[in-house]
């Protein structure tokens, strides 16, 4: 049974940092399109950070040099190491994957995943 299972999320304040993690469970990521997807209140679900199916990785530019998406392939968990949080980053954070192959084109649309973690809620407070 395919599965995605996200950890880390929680409450900071303005400037901290946090790191989530996703562990798939039913597959490898391999060459998989894998990332971090959000979604605020009242808003449509975006696109954070994602490696795509040939390693390149795209950034949301909300979050460029303040957000890292990486891989342990050893342990095959996704991360998401986030730095200088800011109150607009406060949503539910999904981990998100597709065997479909993506490029920097196609990587942070939605639509295209077909596997998704249950969301890990993360709260930036001013």
């Amino acid at each position: 049974q395919v599965q995605l299972v996200e950890f880390g999320g929680g409450s900071v304040q303005a400037g901290g940092s946090l790191r989530l993690s996703c562990v798939p469970s039913g597959f490898t990521f391999g060459s998989y399109c894998r990332g971090w997807f959000r979604q605020a209140p009242g808003k449509e679900r975006e696109g954070v950070a994602v490696i795509e199916s040939y390693g390149g990785t795209t950034y949301a530019d909300s979050v460029k040099g303040r957000f890292t998406i990486s891989q342990d392939y050893d342990k095959n968990i996704l991360y998401l190491q986030m730095n200088s949080l800011k109150p607009e980053d406060t949503a539910m954070y999904y981990c998100a994957a597709s065997p479909t192959y993506c490029s920097n084109r196609s990587s942070s649309r939605p639509s295209l995943y077909g596997y998704w973690g249950q969301g890990t809620q993360v709260t930036v407070s001013s």
